[in-house]
């Protein structure tokens, strides 16, 4: 159940901004983001709906523009993991959906800013920026999720269908964000059936391909528009390559760890007003003759919470500074951020809810929504088991 996003009891505090990491075009973006984020009011009852009004105005507003690079009509010279911190934390304490809705224009398009060709990056990032173009990625299928190099979509190459020859799609794909609203995808597919993860090639497929059939859609516990993708001799051009050929694999782990910081500032977005939704209610409930907040017990949980919230914070400005400033070792550190801040959120979340006691599992609360919503960030784009294997081995390689 996703209806209006309820307001937050204060604005999000952007005390952080003055830590070293970021600089004074981070600090400006905050200061416009958190009032136009707080005046926005979007019916989320249809989440498909909601998705397609919140990139509209998040592209009227100008907000999309930091997922393209300046040459294609961006806000910056080029993708700045900071600028996609600060915005995925500040929506995503508004309203989860807000935030999905940005970051899969990022996402969706990412591959394109990394590697697309002049005449790819013209075609579609402008679009993105704007708002025009629903962008997304489609990586997982049903049987490879965390397992990339087990794809069983095929791409097969056949130079005499035309001049420049063109790619037929065979395959599924599933769980992918924007499926069946995105005008356009980033699909991987096989073009060495045998070659594992150096057998990956990437295409941009346009929705109205003949042979892509997104009507499934998969219904979750959080809303949002996800489905299943199915390719029947689903055939682009030789045009539609994007990147080397057999190199999609690299290229989908160059984008992910683009936004794997910035999945955790979401976390960090919902956690922080799950704090602030805990400290309002302890302050206005009354029991035993005095408020909630008066009880030492709950300010021990509002302590613990409050460092949680600090210590997930500090683990992604830490890996959005370190990829912005060209540090030589970024992947475990954004691992940490991802894990950290993920699983930290669930907890804050948790206790913002026990705080609220009925009240908090009641549909339409915002603790109970965040409750639902900050599940699913532990398992996309590389779930807590798979980012300890990262981190593990980057130690071990120390």
């Amino acid at each position: 159940m996703h209806v209006a996003t309820p307001p937050a009891p204060r604005p999000p505090s952007t005390a952080h901004l003055a830590l070293p990491f970021f600089d004074d075009a981070h600090r400006a973006l905050a200061e416009g983001l958190v009032p136009w984020a707080t005046a926005q009011e979007v019916d989320e009852t249809d989440d498909r709906a909601a998705c397609r009004d919140w990139v509209r105005r998040l592209g009227a507003g100008g907000w999309l523009r930091y997922c393209v690079p300046a040459e294609h009509g961006g806000a910056l010279p080029q993708l700045d993991s900071r600028a996609l911190v600060l915005l995925r934390e500040t929506l995503a304490y508004h309203s989860p959906l807000a935030d999905f809705a940005f970051a899969m224009q990022g996402l969706g398009s990412g591959a394109i800013t990394l590697a697309g060709s002049p005449a790819q990056q013209a075609h579609y990032l402008q679009g993105v920026a704007r708002g025009e173009l629903i962008a997304a990625f489609a990586l997982s299928e049903p049987e490879a999720g965390s397992d990339v190099g087990a794809m069983q979509t095929i791409a097969d190459y056949d130079r005499a269908t035309s001049t420049f020859g063109s790619f037929r799609l065979k395959g599924t794909k599933t769980w992918i964000s924007n499926g069946g609203i995105a005008d356009f995808y980033c699909v991987f597919a096989k073009t060495n059936p045998s070659g594992g993860t150096r057998g990956i090639s990437a295409f941009i497929v346009d929705a109205n391909t003949p042979g892509l059939d997104a009507s499934h859609h998969i219904h979750v516990m959080a809303p949002h528009p996800l489905a299943t993708l199915q390719f029947t001799d689903c055939t682009v051009p030789a045009t539609a390559l994007l990147g080397e050929e057999n190199g999609g694999f690299k290229l989908a782990m160059r984008t992910l760890d683009i936004f794997r910081a910035s999945v955790a500032a979401a976390a960090l977005g919902m956690a922080r007003r799950a704090l602030a939704e805990a400290v309002h209610h302890a302050r206005q409930r009354r029991m035993f003759g005095q408020t909630l907040a008066d009880f030492q017990l709950t300010q021990a949980k509002i302590g613990e919470m409050a460092a949680l919230v600090d210590s997930a914070a500090l683990l992604t400005y830490r890996a959005a500074w370190l990829r912005d400033t060209g540090q030589a070792r970024v992947t475990a550190e954004a691992a940490m951020a991802k894990m950290t801040a993920t699983e930290n959120a669930q907890r804050v979340i948790d206790m913002a809810l026990q705080l609220h006691g009925g009240r908090g599992v009641e549909l339409g609360s915002k603790v109970e929504s965040l409750y639902r919503d900050i599940r699913s960030l532990r398992i996309y784009e590389g779930a807590t088991e798979v980012q300890q294997l990262i981190i593990g081995k980057a130690v071990l390689q120390e």
